[in-house]
């Protein structure tokens, strides 16, 4: 009995074995698919190790944006006249005690060649100031090789942007994106025409953001570029830096290279500063630019260990200028600005951006902190002369790297002189390399008495407008402590 129960066992055991495996057999069973052999376990959804919303550099598509963007990027080529000098052989004797003689040659004609993307319908194209500085001629070359002569309705060395017009109508062109939303890390495409091949696209990431690399030589120069690895050569300037939806985020402006040619990192004007400097040149044919007043450093660790510093983050005020925007608000030389209405600021970099999106006249808030301790102050921006006054598009006194100020009464009466104008600061600009300090008085420039600063940008004006080649300005004046001093201020 006991031993039939075990064989009883022992045959249900091999049943449910056999079922099994045949079970398995047929789920599992391999079927012949044009030579390629599969399981249930190839139908299984599989996926990589990260989160669902995450994507790939395979999920990206870049043909959109390209589709979207190429036909809005132009050739530009400009034509210019540069000044040659040549030696040529003259007395030995003279040569050896006063060195080779020279002449001038006849002007030369240079030619380059950039970038540019057309930003409306009607005609009006973003492209690098140092793209078209000192042209003569600009010719625009469309996509499907329609040829253009363009007009530079203005530029602003400050931030090396650009705007060119041509006379057509329903034409390709970007959008502005926001630049502002750029992650670190996110796709993004260049298109331009490096070394002359038009229509090329390179895609890369955002490496970095608010980076300043120096490049720039103006009085009230503005970097806060965006860093980019997509491949950008000579050519490139100009060129429009777009994300994955096509939407113009920046404009290619410069390379780390110590070849001339790409070495792995690019560098482009953010668009909310040249939607900025767009806007500006279109309203008032020159850009209204506002400034706070203060000189600032970025806080490393010496600095913070120095003046007892808690934070790494905001920009240092090592100095607020007199009557400026700054002091009339109540920053303080030691206070460190860590946001501009409402945005918040790392680096001088930053600073400079936020308050580069406003105008002379605009009312913020910028938020301190003093004694480690926060406070909220409202500022009304001034431009650079220190008042909230629209700028002329007729000439722009900033090239001249100064600001001015009236004269102190004492000092008229010191030197017994009744017109003038004092020289309250000097940067980069036309001033300083002429070698004028801040302190000289200015009596006349050009044999033109000078009383305010409106008889400087008058004569400054007649100058630029003249038509001759070299523009200079002759100016005469002296210091505080007397002494006389005339300086040839070259425009060229």
């Amino acid at each position: 009995m006991k031993r039939n129960k075990f064989f009883q066992i022992i045959g249900l055991i091999i049943l449910v074995v056999s079922v099994t495996i045949a079970t398995n057999y047929v789920i599992n069973k391999p079927s012949i698919d044009d030579g390629k052999t599969t399981s249930s376990f190839d139908k299984v959804p599989a996926s990589y190790a990260s989160f669902k919303n995450s994507s790939g550099a395979g999920d990206t598509d870049f043909t959109v944006a390209a589709e979207l963007t190429v036909n809005a990027v132009v050739h530009v080529k400009v034509k210019s006249e540069v000044q040659g000098m040549r030696g040529y052989s003259g007395d030995p004797f003279f040569e050896y005690f006063f060195g080779p003689q020279y002449r001038q040659q006849q002007p030369q004609i240079r030619e380059g060649a950039g970038s540019g993307v057309i930003i409306s319908e009607d005609g009006y194209i973003v492209t690098n100031n140092h793209v078209i500085d000192n042209s003569k001629e600009i010719e625009v070359v469309l996509n499907d090789k329609r040829t253009y002569t363009a007009k530079v309705v203005g530029a602003d060395p400050n931030t090396d942007i650009a705007l060119l017009k041509i006379e057509e109508k329903d034409l390709p062109y970007i959008i502005f994106g926001n630049s502002d939303d750029l992650k670190v890390g996110e796709w993004v495409l260049a298109v331009g025409n490096p070394f002359n091949l038009t229509s090329t696209v390179t895609a890369g990431i955002v490496s970095a953001k608010a980076r300043n690399i120096n490049i720039l030589n103006a009085a009230m120069k503005i970097e806060s570029f965006i860093q980019t690895d997509a491949a950008v050569n000579p050519g490139n300037s100009g060129g429009a830096l777009v994300n994955t939806k096509g939407e113009l985020i920046g404009i290619n402006t410069a390379i780390a290279s110590q070849t001339g040619s790409y070495a792995g990192y690019a560098f482009a004007v953010p668009s909310s500063i040249v939607q900025k400097i767009v806007s500006d040149v279109r309203q008032f044919g020159v850009v209204q630019r506002a400034v706070l007043g203060v000189e600032i450093k970025d806080i490393d660790a010496e600095l913070a260990k120095d003046k007892k510093i808690k934070t790494f983050d905001g920009a240092y005020v090592a100095r607020v200028v007199e009557e400026s925007a700054a002091e009339k608000a109540g920053v303080k030389t030691g206070d460190i600005i860590t946001n501009v209405n409402g945005v918040d600021v790392k680096t001088v970099a930053q600073l400079q951006e936020q308050v580069g999106r406003y105008r002379p006249g605009d009312k913020i808030t910028v938020d301190i902190l003093r004694d480690n301790k926060k406070q909220t102050l409202n500022v009304e921006l001034k431009n650079r002369q220190g008042n909230t006054n629209i700028v002329s598009a007729d000439v722009d006194v900033d090239i001249l790297g100064a600001t001015f100020k009236k004269i102190d009464d004492k000092v008229m009466q010191k030197f017994g002189v009744n017109y003038g104008i004092e020289v309250k600061s000097v940067a980069k600009g036309k001033f300083q390399n002429a070698g004028i300090k801040s302190g000289y008085i200015i009596l006349k420039i050009n044999n033109i008495k000078i009383n305010d600063e409106k008889d400087v940008e008058t004569v400054l004006k007649s100058v630029m407008d003249n038509g001759e080649q070299n523009k200079v300005l002759w100016v005469t004046g002296f210091y505080p402590n007397g002494k006389t001093a005339y300086y040839a201020v070259d425009l060229n």
